[in-house]
């Protein structure tokens, strides 16, 4: 069973807001399931560069889902290190999974895992070498 009552938004110390777990989160526990619009990459490609969308996940081939109008899921910060990972369930839908045990109000990351993020990246693993 997914935790997503167990996440809250908090201002974040990485960017803006962020997810914050509400309580322990084991490892490889189901926290939330990605839910949004599905469009294809070239709907992709015209909300990024005209709509400057920051919040679009790619599900696979030509699929993408657009979570602007989420409430939680778009504020998930990334970070070198992070302590979660996105991938499909057996139902297929896209998931966000915890990598290692998550503490109380430890803020929840992933790796954006595109390369303009390493140029500069200014995470918490990054600052802190």
């Amino acid at each position: 069973m997914p935790f997503i009552e167990q996440v809250s938004v908090k201002k974040s110390p990485l960017h803006g807001k962020g997810i914050f777990s509400n309580l322990l989160i084991p490892a490889d526990t189901l926290i939330l399931v990605i839910k949004g619009e599905y469009i294809d990459g070239a709907e992709c490609e015209r909300r990024e560069n005209e709509e400057d969308n920051v919040y679009i996940f790619w599900n696979g081939e030509d699929s993408y889902i657009d979570t602007n109008n989420s409430d939680k899921i778009k504020f998930i910060n990334h970070d070198c290190k992070p302590n979660c990972y996105v991938d499909n369930d057996d139902e297929d839908n896209l998931c966000l999974y915890a990598i290692r045990d998550i503490i109380e109000d430890e803020e929840l990351t992933i790796d954006y895992g595109y390369d303009e993020i390493y140029e500069n990246c200014n995470c918490s693993s990054c600052s802190n070498q």
